[in-house]
């Protein structure tokens, strides 16, 4: 049985301009000018100034009442929405927002970083394979496996799947002892130890092109084939009893295992997944004054089409309106909305990200001054969205994706944001405080006999600090710092 009834609920919706300013807000710099030239490309009524020609007329929009006024009855007549030309188009000293910004370092950030051209991992592989005379047969059964190794260099696919894949996708039947062969080869490739099955075949491959005549050599073959979990888990006392050695033999066998690549692949790898970072803000020391610039690059100078403002003018002119006209009048004026959206965006852009950025130099001013962190403030993203009387989220977008440029470093926002901690005398520090505390402690100690979470919490205590044992552990695990056992060196 069908029942109707009323209710009430409370919607947020975002309108397609919020949508497009959240868009551009967490676009990166270095990726914000690919960004305006996709939008330059798809919207004819949005121009680059900077990208004219000579040729073009350099003055703008000297009849902009006029047009407004004619397009008003024009838009009137033809029974669409009141609309103002006036909205989209600016003068010449309006589209000054992109010059205050400026750092004054346009011919420096210019200059493109010249890339070395060097052969991918993969494109290595595939050369060497070609020197090798080969049937057709082994010829495919290479190329398939070599574009079955991962990113490190190493083989994580069954023999099993590669001869499907072989009979399915290449209509080559054949055997596993074909794959094996032919893995055997790769795996005499440089760079050593490339196409292994896992940890042990890799260093194992690697050890067995050194001299094998060196007892060190044998040893260290020795360890990687029978002990490799103890030798990774540090238990160097276990070591010691089963191969009988003494502590400076097994340092030399130590010291020789390190020295192998547990992942080759890295070797002479391109990898696209890194990115130049090019810093969102400079901040600048003035004897003892901060002068906080935004980068020039997030500041495009960008305007409404004139040609758009003709087309208006035109069909105004018009003596009928027809469909088509209406039609063509209806898709100028989405046009014209969306460029003027876009400017606006990327004007809201600027301002938050100065905003937001301001901010931050205040509340961590001494930090940017002195680069000492033990003069960092507890900061949580709170803090500043009250400052700047914005949104959370709006902060988080800002501080997770862009980066400042100091005297003494590049940084992303992200990493001045921190927790408080108490001490003794009920003073808030930063939490980066400690951590500065435990790293100098850990890179300062006797790695012979390394520094326990429990002694180092003892340490702290004494300076002033109460932390649990488990906050000291959370703290080195966030500083990517292994457990004392595994800092342990001979």
């Amino acid at each position: 049985m069908l029942k109707q009834h009323l209710q009430q609920k409370l919607l947020q919706k975002l309108s397609p301009q919020q949508i497009q300013f959240i868009k551009l807000l967490q676009v990166p710099t270095v990726a914000l000018d690919t960004r305006v030239k996709e939008e330059l490309e798809e919207n004819p009524a949005l121009e680059d100034p900077s990208l004219m020609t000579q040729d073009e007329p350099k003055g703008e929009y000297d009849d902009l009442n006029d047009t407004s006024e004619n397009f008003e009855n024009s838009s009137e007549e033809s029974g669409m929405d009141e609309f103002n030309v006036d909205d989209y188009l600016q003068d010449d000293s309006a589209n000054d927002y992109s010059t205050n910004y400026n750092n004054g370092d346009d011919d420096e950030e210019k200059k493109e970083t010249p890339i070395a051209i060097e052969s991918t991992f993969f494109e290595s592989l595939q050369e060497q394979l070609d020197l090798v005379p080969l049937s057709d047969q082994d010829f495919i059964i290479g190329k398939q496996i070599i574009g079955s190794l991962d990113d490190d260099g190493y083989l994580r696919r069954p023999l099993s799947s590669m001869i499907d894949d072989l009979a399915f996708s290449q209509n080559v039947m054949v055997e596993e002892e074909d794959v094996l062969e032919m893995l055997k080869l790769i795996q005499s490739f440089d760079p050593p130890g490339i196409g292994a099955r896992d940890l042990k075949e890799c260093l194992l491959i690697q050890l067995k092109r050194k001299d094998a005549s060196n007892p060190i050599i044998v040893k260290a073959m020795n360890v990687v084939e029978n002990y490799l979990d103890e030798f990774t888990r540090k238990h160097y006392d276990k070591l010691e009893k089963s191969l009988g050695l003494d502590s400076e033999e097994l340092k030399e066998v130590v010291n020789e295992i390190l020295r192998l690549n547990p992942k080759p692949g890295d070797a002479n790898q391109v990898t696209t997944k890194q990115m130049q970072i090019i810093p969102d803000f400079h901040i600048s020391n003035n004897d003892g004054i901060l002068i906080l610039t935004l980068n020039s690059k997030n500041a495009p100078e960008l305007k409404v089409s004139r040609s758009y403002q003709e087309m208006f003018e035109h069909y105004d002119k018009a003596a009928s309106k027809d469909k088509k006209l209406k039609e063509a009048v209806q898709f100028v004026k989405q046009k014209l909305d969306s460029a003027k959206w876009f400017i606006d965006a990327i004007k809201q852009r600027q301002q938050t990200l100065l905003k937001t950025m301001n901010a931050i130099m205040h509340y961590q001013y001494e930090y940017f001054l002195t680069a000492d962190e033990r003069k960092m403030r507890p900061m949580i993203l709170k803090d500043i969205a009250d400052k700047i009387d914005m949104d959370i989220s709006t902060v988080s977008r800002v501080a997770n994706s862009k980066y400042v440029q100091t005297e003494f470093g590049t940084f992303l926002l992200k990493s001045f944001f921190s927790e408080a901690i108490q001490t003794e005398n009920g003073e808030e520090v930063s939490n980066k405080e400690v951590k500065k505390i435990l790293e100098d402690c850990i890179g300062n100690e006797d790695k012979r006999k390394p520094l326990a979470d429990e002694k180092l919490t003892e340490i702290l205590k004494d300076r002033g600090y109460n932390i649990a044992r488990r906050t000291v552990a959370k703290y080195r695990e966030q500083m990517n710092i292994p457990v004392a056992r595994l800092r342990k060196e001979l």
